[in-house]
């Protein structure tokens, strides 16, 4: 089909493949538009005015963000504007990878309890002006949107959105993986090959850790980021862009724990127990007040690691990326002990404002490996510089203390004979914990683990909505000791 339609100085072409739109000097192509209405001028009697059309549109501006905006298109001729606003309407129904019903998950608790307001004011009409039908379910406790996602009928729906900070991200994403491991017929407790996730998962960001950044975290850096994964998704939920994810699964004596994105051990681990055993603070002091102490009170953690470092080879990474069992024999597990005052484990980059250039620079979201970086014990001022090192352009890992490693599985087993808990519980008697238990930060969520933890990456395993990370980080991290 060849058409040429001329309204004003703006001509619309549509060819055998590409449909743009000319103005004057600027080309926006018509993958851009994700929405087209008739413009009128309405009056009380209910009556109104034809005007034109007007194109909701989606382009990329400063720093490769998306910015939503409008194009009015004016013409007074009732069939120019039908010939154009149906043909228009005809073409974007042609992009297939756009959704045309959502599940949604709202929680209300989310950054000052503000997530409905953002979705209502900033998200809900973006997805009406794109004809998006919606069906929203507000959670009401932790662990909700799991408990839903594991019974609820998601037929009939093209993605699932959560509307919340990062713990409610991570909840949705682990939900999605275990509701496709019921659906392959296998079991959830002991997974060696997991199922891919049969629907795409988009991450309204509502927490205070989540603004500016493809994957963001709650600051400060020393607590892992959670998977929230773009600026202004909803504009990318809207147009349908799809980026597959890394992920890994937790576990413990073949048991599954939980799939995840990143883990901290040790420092990291730690002050998060102490964050949460003072949720009646504002998330902010308790923030400030976990990280204070854990610093205070800072010492190494026994441990062994053993990890299998990254195999590169192009033939074995497509053969994982698939879903095939490892074929090679070559697999040499490495292993280093000692006392280590943090373990950090992951799978993306994890970028957030407090580090620009991410926890672990050199990892990508799909690249089949995992970032696994460990911190020596060392004095208390050195590691204190290590922290301070990731908010700027100066490399975090340059330290002789911290080493770095690219992995595809890590087994951690702490030494230990009394756990971190005991340091908090000289204060407050009255609480309780497991003697025996270890914190782990996965996600921003604390996970208790009495014996080893075994974490290993599985390609692709998730698809987001969301931009590419090359588009977004155009510049590499230097670093001599990778």
């Amino acid at each position: 089909m060849d058409t040429v339609v001329l309204i004003g100085k703006l001509n619309f072409f549509s060819g055998d493949s590409k449909y743009d739109l000319l103005c004057k000097e600027e080309l926006i192509e018509l993958k851009d538009i994700f929405s087209v209405k008739l413009k009128r001028r309405c009056f009380a009697s209910g009556h109104g005015t034809l005007l034109g059309i007007t194109l909701f549109i989606c382009l990329k501006k400063e720093q490769n963000k998306l910015k939503d905006s409008t194009l009015d298109l004016i013409n007074l001729s009732e069939d120019h504007c039908n010939i154009w606003f149906r043909q228009l309407k005809k073409i974007l129904a042609g992009f297939s990878n756009r959704p045309k019903s959502l599940k949604i998950f709202l929680n209300p608790q989310s950054h000052k309890k503000e997530a409905t307001q953002i979705y209502s004011e900033k998200v809900e009409p973006l997805l009406k002006i794109a004809g998006i039908k919606t069906d929203v379910t507000i959670t009401e406790y932790e662990g909700h949107a799991l408990s839903l996602l594991k019974e609820c009928e998601l037929q009939g729906f093209d993605g699932v959105v959560c509307v919340g900070g990062d713990g409610s991200a991570s909840e949705v994403a682990h939900a999605l993986l275990l509701r496709a491991q019921q659906s392959a017929g296998l079991e959830t407790d002991r997974i060696l090959t997991p199922a891919r996730a049969q629907l795409p998962l988009g991450v309204i960001p509502a927490g205070k850790g989540v603004a500016t950044a493809l994957l963001n975290g709650p600051s400060p850096s020393i607590l892992p980021p959670s998977p929230v994964f773009l600026p202004d998704l909803d504009s990318a939920i809207i147009q349908g862009h799809i980026q597959p994810v890394d992920v890994c699964t937790f576990s413990t004596t073949g048991k599954l724990l939980r799939f995840g994105f990143s883990a901290m051990f040790g420092f990291g681990g730690r002050t998060l127990a102490l964050a949460e055993k003072h949720r009646w603070m504002s998330p902010t002091q308790r923030r400030d007040f976990a990280v204070i102490k854990a610093l205070a009170k800072l010492k190494p953690e026994d441990c062994e690691i053993s990890f299998l470092p990254f195999n590169s080879s192009p033939d074995l990474q497509e053969r994982r990326a698939q879903g095939s069992p490892k074929s090679d024999g070559n697999d040499q597990w490495q292993m280093i002990q000692g006392q280590f005052l943090n373990v950090s484990i992951m799978a993306i980059p994890c970028l957030c404002s407090v580090a620009p250039r991410g926890l672990a620079p050199d990892t990508r979201l799909n690249n089949g490996s995992m970032a696994l970086i460990i911190a020596r014990n060392t004095s208390r001022p050195e590691f204190i510089k290590h922290l301070k090192r990731y908010a700027s352009v100066k490399n975090q890992f340059n330290f002789p203390f911290v080493e770095t490693y690219t992995v595809e599985e890590v087994k951690v087993y702490p030494r230990n004979k009394t756990s971190a808990h005991s340091l908090e519980e000289e204060d407050q008697p009255h609480e309780t914990a497991s003697e025996n238990s270890f914190p782990w930060n996965v996600d921003g969520d604390l996970m208790e683990v009495t014996s080893e933890v075994h974490v290993k990456l599985h390609p692709r395993l998730i698809n987001l909505y969301g931009e590419s990370m090359e588009e977004m980080n155009d510049s590499k991290v230097t670093c001599n000791c990778l």
